[in-house]
């Protein structure tokens, strides 16, 4: 006994040694630390050896699945998914269809069996919640228009992937009786996690979250027993412990739950790639070329084209359509879960399960990058990509009178909700762009002079009136695009007062030196308006409770005009 704990202390002593060195270099020349640690598991696996009992390879891959099931599902608000687009949900539902017929077929086309046709075109289907979170984190981009639309799809297509599992798990030879069973089975316990998560976790944790330690142990409780009730009843665990995250986040104890548990998340991250690279097969590569290289050029360029399209046919151009598409364009963790699901119903090879962690393995690794260099990339692709045009410029634009704009807004976020609001007087010489139809439509309702398009687009341009106003105001962060239109600006008006936002400082100082007025950085802002706020409070200027009571009236109206973002990762 001894020795076998002895061995499986030190092969993960190996995996967490060369992992944090791989990390660390490949940090020192900024390469997405994904890439580390799947290479340090196709080092330590299949290339060197080092690790070779598989048992404990698949033990840790289904542990590190579940756990960071667990995680997704605790910051997972179902409730976000009424503040995103129809095409978080309605489209995101559509795009699942499609992209599962055509993966079937192509499989077909590549001589895959009919059930293994089946599995390919759902697991191309899905792309990895945890990797695009992740990586839009890290980018501070979870809270922009292409953020919220990808988070929106991603949360539909785990709603199905949990579907999809919980059928594929209780079906052989897709027999319609036993799928009704386990229909009724899984939204059985989805009805046991919300009632208990309702009406018995706010008593358990509101005593626990009295003692850090506690929350922690009762956090994980739960998770191991709603994975053990899923097993149970032929589930996977991983459901179980997705459900139970979904159970747990919830409850007002959610966040303190997050930051106990969210230490763990590294380190499951961690043991997950590396689990990748070791179950890759350096034969299935010879074997199964073909079909790997066609699957991944379908998951490249056909699955955001398809993600794109659906976008654009709900009228968002072609910039947020691309983004959201290219943030998408990888399969992930359910995909991974199905085709491990699959092989333990004997539905699929192991030859196949390598294949599927192939392709897993390398579209994350693309989605690093792409998702790293999206601007680039939507720069390149910008003048082919106007063909999308045609589904979103048309109808989405509102003058109500025949006055030239005076002022032009760029931007309805967060910053330019609250200079809209100011500028309420001059409603009448005021012009609002922006490229969220959910923005426009609301402004034609308060009969604002709006233009639904990219600030950048030549066409929107020369409707800005530019030679003729007397301000303009990007709230828009991007440096490029606020680069552009002060030189649209300049080149014909040099008289216009010029406000940008930039949230870097050496962006700011780039933009002043090509002629903005004034850079708007809402990081410096907000801190001076909470260091002014604590003077006056304590200068008796102003009270704190009439200061709260106004707050919450703002945040209100914000939420009503659908500033509510859902929570980052």
């Amino acid at each position: 006994m001894i020795g076998v704990v002895g061995n499986v202390f030190l092969d993960l002593g190996i995996i967490i040694s060369v992992a944090a060195i791989a990390a660390y270099l490949l940090k020192l020349i900024k390469q997405p630390q994904i890439l580390a640690y799947v290479l340090v598991g196709v080092l330590i696996g299949p290339v060197f050896k080092l690790v070779t009992d598989t048992d404990i390879v698949q033990s840790m891959s289904m542990m590190g699945i579940a756990f960071l099931l667990f995680l997704v599902g605790l910051e997972m608000d179902l409730k976000s998914l009424k503040n995103v687009a129809l095409v978080s949900s309605l489209g995101g539902f559509i795009q699942v269809i499609i992209i599962a017929v055509f993966g079937y077929l192509i499989a077909l086309a590549l001589g895959f069996l009919s059930i293994e046709a089946a599995y390919i075109g759902l697991m191309l289907a899905f792309s990895s919640t945890m990797v695009v979170m992740k990586l839009l984190s890290d980018k501070r981009e979870l809270n922009t228009l292409h953020g919220r639309l990808a988070v929106g799809i991603l949360l539909v297509q785990d709603i199905v992937a949990i579907f999809a599992l919980s059928l594929l798990n209780s079906v052989d030879g897709f027999n319609l009786a036993i799928l009704g069973v386990a229909l009724i089975k899984f939204l059985g316990l989805f009805l046991l996690a919300y009632l208990v998560s309702k009406f018995i976790f706010p008593y358990i944790f509101k005593f626990a979250a009295k003692n850090n330690e506690l929350l922690l142990i009762s956090s994980l409780a739960v998770c191991f027993m709603f994975s053990l009730a899923f097993y149970y009843l032929g589930f996977s665990i991983a459901i179980g412990a997705f459900v139970a995250g979904i159970a747990l986040g919830s409850l007002e104890y959610n966040i303190e739950i997050i930051g106990r548990v969210k230490s763990l998340k590294d380190f499951f991250a961690l043991i997950f790639f590396v689990s990748l690279g070791m179950g890759i097969s350096l034969g299935v590569v010879k074997s199964l070329w073909f079909p790997i290289v066609i699957l991944l050029l379908f998951i490249i360029f056909v699955k955001p084209l398809i993600i794109m399209t659906v976008c654009s046919l709900f009228k968002y151009t072609k910039r947020p359509s691309f983004l959201t598409a290219i943030s998408l364009a990888q399969i992930g963790e359910f995909s991974l879960i199905l085709a491990a699901q699959g092989l333990l119903l004997g539905h699929l090879s192991n030859d196949f399960f390598s294949m599927a962690v192939i392709i897993t393995i390398i579209s994350i690794t693309f989605t690093s990058y792409s998702i790293q260099w999206d601007q680039q990339i939507y720069a390149l692709l910008k003048f082919p990509l106007k063909i999308f045009d045609i589904f979103t410029i048309e109808g989405l634009e509102y003058l109500p009178t025949e006055t030239n704009p005076k002022i032009i807004l760029c931007g309805h976020n967060r910053i330019g909700y609250s200079i809209l609001k100011n500028l309420e007087k001059q409603k009448k010489q005021l012009l609002v762009i922006d490229y969220n139809p959910e923005v426009i439509n609301r402004l034609i309702k308060q009969g604002v002079h709006c233009i639904y398009g990219e600030v950048t687009d030549d066409e929107i341009i020369a409707r800005m009136n530019l030679p003729h106003i007397s301000m303009l105001i990007s709230t828009v962060p991007n440096l490029n695009e606020n680069l552009y239109l002060i030189k649209s600006v300049r080149s014909v008006n040099k008289r216009a007062k010029i406000l940008v936002t930039s949230q870097e400082i050496e962006n700011a100082l780039k933009l002043y030196g090509a002629g903005a007025d004034y850079v708007i950085m809402p990081h410096f802002l907000g801190g001076e308006h909470a260091s002014n706020l604590i003077v006056n409070i304590r200068k008796k200027k102003i009270k704190i409770k009439e200061e709260k009571l106004k707050h919450i009236k703002h945040l209100h109206e914000r939420r009503e005009v659908g500033h509510n973002y859902p929570k980052e990762a």
